[in-house]
């Protein structure tokens, strides 16, 4: 332990300014963390958790639709089984796992000691898990959310009914989604300031890694895609408690309100929620590929800028949706247009990572593995999603399993694919040792088998007519052996998932120590110890390129080939007598916790009309928030 950590560890700097005096060991010290780090695992966590509930719900999808006339689940409860899958993977899963990876890598890839608001970037935290509880805790009064994760009017916009168990569902589903996006939008707001105002000395933005780009790039989307839905989200929530009319068209009550307006308004965050998705695996590849490859990025700034596009055409595509809803030619062509260029920037990217492993002296690890089957299914889906942006090809497939095919392919293509490819690769920096190689290349070789067998014959399936969301079907249609191969190739993706899990236990028993640079990495994150310390970087860095910690460590010869540089004083030499600055980090909080916690409590309220629960939630989360605002931001100094 250096003199610094030793500091550190007694609750003081070598300067004399206090660290976190307040106990960060122990289960207690996990409600109460503002270390960057320990957002992220507990994001991260959190949403491999929710992971294995959605491929639960998964697996009991495919069981009922392994062969015609299956009794697995009833309708009812095969709706709530497809819509709570749904909203699981996009909401619950995939957007707190690119903020997992971007709260604990994007301060040390940008040289910062944490975020811009760590207290904030908890409270998101906590919002999202008692959003997930709370929806979750639906199933509790047979009510889970049946009407599919994008909720349409008027399926969901219905009055209660008077039964003895009303459809509390929707409202359960509004709410907790509202939730949730206040959680998203406190992420992404300090993942902006962060970039913006905490990079090290010297790094331009044209010198910040690729996947910071991407995670920055996010949370634009994130912060203007949320207020849409979220206003649709109150209508519906309106029109089912209040007797509001915004997307009711009972027009023989003269009633002429709109439906399409909620999918006008859903799909306005819909898509650009697909990149939200997206783009953060993509920077993640960005980042394994090089390494792998002992190349530089191909075109590294090409790749930036290519994402920045695809965020900005992102905008206008929402409606390609809603090709079968009678929109008129002229929107239809304008969006056809947009779905069509939106592929380019998406291309350049593929190439460019192609043009990075090729000639490269490429190592087949297992971060490496998942990241080339990332770029394979990525590009099978963007395929199918060009033959979308064709308006009668669209009309003819929407609504069927070509469609689920499709978007399968893009999003667990490409976004599990990447994640499980960031695991590998940053699993040594997070705790200090590897996973298991040999059991990771086992959780590839399944997850690639499992999935192509799962999605790869809905294409053929949906081509023959089978529609989505249907909870069973008859004998005749020819789609009985190719839903018998998926619910197999489901199962093989449920095995890859415990293999992972697996991986994870063994590894952590066996404990094979990693050092600080085990794949001889590029950025700044490899130049500090692993696990990180508490304050990041001792001294923060001084950045003069891209890349700059690569550069640290290697030169070129006349010849163009690589030559290892000494090791000198670095960001990772931590000594106290050498580096005695000030080092402010702010102290632990239990009241993030409290004030979200007042959120869940003021929902079961709005559900159930208890104006009561409501004032109880409305003082919880008050008395956190002002317990919050008189708390001190550090401790005094300890003189």
């Amino acid at each position: 332990m250096t003199t610094v950590e030793q500091a550190l560890g007694a609750g003081a700097h070598p300067s004399g300014v206090l660290a976190r005096p307040t106990k960060t060991t122990g289960a207690f010290s996990w409600f109460t963390p503002v270390d960057h780090k320990r957002s992220g695992i507990l994001y991260g966590a959190t949403a491999l958790v929710f992971f294995i509930i959605a491929g639960l719900e998964a697996l009991l999808i495919r069981m009922q639709l392994v062969g015609p006339d299956q009794t697995v689940l009833s309708a009812k409860v095969y709706n709530q089984m497809f819509t709570m899958h749904g909203t699981t993977m996009v909401f619950l899963v995939g957007m707190p796992m690119a903020v997992a990876f971007g709260n604990y890598f994007l301060p040390l890839m940008i040289g910062a000691r944490d975020v811009a608001f760590p207290r904030i970037n908890m409270l998101g935290y906590w919002v999202f898990l008692f959003g997930g509880i709370f929806m979750y805790s639906s199933f509790l009064w047979s009510s889970a959310p049946d009407g599919g994760w994008f909720g349409y009017a008027p399926l969901t916009s219905q009055p209660l009914s008077s039964g003895s168990l009303p459809g509390y569902g929707p409202d359960f589903w509004t709410v907790g989604l509202i939730f949730m996006g206040i959680g998203s939008v406190t992420s992404a707001l300090n993942f902006i300031v962060t970039t913006l105002n905490m990079r090290a000395p010297g790094m331009t933005l044209l010198k910040m890694p690729v996947f910071v780009w991407m995670i920055f790039v996010i949370a634009f989307l994130t912060l203007f895609a949320m207020p849409p839905v979220t206003a649709a989200l109150i209508q519906v929530y309106m029109d089912r408690n209040f007797g509001t009319h915004f997307f009711n068209a009972d027009l023989a009550n003269g009633i002429g309100s709109d439906p399409l307006l909620y999918q006008h308004l859903f799909w306005l965050f819909g898509h650009p929620e697909v990149y939200i998705l997206i783009l953060p695996g993509m920077g993640i590849v960005s980042e394994i590929l090089p390494v792998f490859s002992r190349k530089p990025l191909f075109g590294a700034r090409v790749v930036v800028f290519s994402g920045i596009a695809i965020g900005f055409v992102g905008w206008g595509v929402w409606a390609h949706h809603m090709y079968a809803t009678g929109l008129g030619p002229a929107a239809l062509t304008g969006v056809g247009v947009a779905t069509m260029a939106i592929g380019v920037p998406t291309g350049v990217k593929i190439f460019n990572w192609l043009g990075t492993v090729w000639g490269g002296a490429v190592r087949l690890k297992t971060p490496m593995l998942f990241s080339l089957g990332f770029i394979a299914m990525f590009t099978l889906g963007g395929l199918s999603g060009v033959m979308h942006s064709i308006v009668p090809s669209n009309s003819q497939q929407t609504d069927t399993y070509f469609i689920v095919a499709h978007f399968h392919y893009v999003l667990f293509g490409g976004l599990i694919f990447a994640f499980f490819g960031g695991f590998y690769y940053w699993w040594p920096k997070m705790f200090g040792h590897f996973l298991d190689e040999r059991l990771g290349k086992i959780n590839f070789w399944l997850m690639l088998i499992g999935f192509n067998m799962t999605f790869g014959p809905m294409h053929l399936v949906g081509l023959r007519g089978m529609p989505r969301r249907t909870y069973t079907y008859g004998e005749g249609f020819g789609w009985e052996t190719l839903n018998q191969i998926e619910t197999v190739g489901g199962f093989i993706i449920a095995l890859s998932a415990l293999v992972f899990v697996v991986n994870i236990a063994v590894s952590a028993k066996k404990r094979e120590l990693a050092g600080d640079d085990p794949w001889d990495g590029r950025t700044l994150e490899w130049s500090i110890p692993s696990p990180p310390p508490v304050y990041n970087f001792a001294t923060i860095p001084e950045v003069h390129s891209f890349d700059d910690f690569w550069h640290q460590k290697y030169t070129e010869d006349d010849e163009g080939r690589l030559v290892k540089l000494p090791r000198g004083a670095s960001a990772a030499d931590t000594h106290a007598e050498e580096h005695a600055e000030h080092i402010h980090l702010p102290s632990p909080s239990f009241w993030p916790f409290v004030l979200a916690l007042g959120l869940p409590i003021m929902g079961y309220g709005f559900v159930f009309k208890a104006w009561w629960v409501l004032g109880l939630g409305v003082f919880v989360l008050m008395f956190g928030l002002t317990a919050w605002a008189i708390e001190p931001h550090t401790a005094e100094e300890d003189h």
